[in-house]
């Protein structure tokens, strides 16, 4: 089921580059971040409420909170800079680079997470990588 929902992150997040390039024009791209965040932090809240879950809050760690807050954080400034690359940029030149993003989380996760890689993967990431140059350096 996982790789549902990934396919439908992928869906969704194509999306965001092209609504975003279209509701950017002639608005500052950190005023258009901040409207996006507001809805998704009501949409969010409002799942989270409609499951029943947030009483699950008091049973989070402090390493919970740090690393969510962190994540947090990296998520929000990941926003600030993509809304701002793609008010400057065409989105086919920038969501490959933002996609990047695949590789270098590969590559953290090997650093931080001490995940081992395969040869297939380590192929997928060189591919990525190689794929992101070829569709931005015309």
């Amino acid at each position: 089921m996982w790789i549902v929902y990934a396919l439908l992150s992928a869906l969704f997040a194509a999306l965001v580059a092209i609504f975003a390039k279209m509701g950017i024009k002639g608005v500052d791209s950190d005023l258009a971040t901040a409207i996006r965040t507001t809805l998704i932090l009501v949409i969010t809240w409002g799942i989270a409420l409609a499951k029943g879950v947030v009483g699950q809050a008091a049973t989070l760690t402090r390493t919970n909170w740090l690393f969510l807050i962190l994540s947090g954080c990296a998520t929000g400034l990941s926003w600030l800079f993509y809304f701002r690359a793609l008010q400057l940029g065409q989105v086919s030149r920038v969501a490959p680079i933002d996609k990047l993003s695949v590789a270098i989380a590969i590559v953290l996760s090997i650093i931080f997470l001490h995940e081992k890689l395969t040869w297939q993967e380590c192929c997928g990431v060189a591919l990525i990588i190689g794929g992101t140059l070829l569709l931005i350096l015309k």
